[in-house]
């Protein structure tokens, strides 16, 4: 597959395609008769796992040091494990932090909530006084 088709099934672009293959994050690709990228479609799997790394926060060396390790196949897969491990423990913390910070906006917002129907309900409850128009005097002479 051509690196055209291969940024419109991965969701990245040619651009970052060809970045994450300069650095190694990505194998080189097969070249064709034209020398241009011939990428094969188990490709794909590894671009969706490299994704989520990046979506779980993992820096950039870290996925290369990932990436280094699967290349060297059998043998890596406790380095891997313990890569993935470490990185897992950070995830668990961003996600608590995120939860906390969830409860003060729900927090918030309730709390805002709870002040507009105190006002919708006060005003509905303010009985409607009928203002008469105001008379005007009777010119007096003097």
């Amino acid at each position: 597959m051509k690196i055209g088709e291969l940024a419109k099934r991965s969701g990245l672009s040619a651009h970052t395609i060809r970045y994450y293959e300069r650095i190694g994050l990505l194998p080189y690709a097969d070249r064709d008769r034209s020398s241009r990228r011939d990428y094969d479609a188990s490709i794909l799997v590894w671009i969706e796992f490299i994704g989520r790394l990046k979506t779980a926060g993992m820096p950039i060396r870290e996925m290369l040091h990932y990436a280094m390790l699967r290349e060297q196949g059998a043998g890596s897969e406790a380095a891997r494990r313990k890569l993935l491990e470490r990185h897992r423990e950070r995830v668990r913390a961003r996600v608590a932090d995120l939860n906390a910070c969830l409860l003060v906006l729900d927090t918030k917002i309730n709390g805002y909530a709870e002040t507009e129907k105190r006002i919708k309900d006060y005003d509905a409850a303010i009985p409607q006084r009928r203002r008469e128009p105001v008379r005007t005097r009777s010119a007096r002479a003097r």
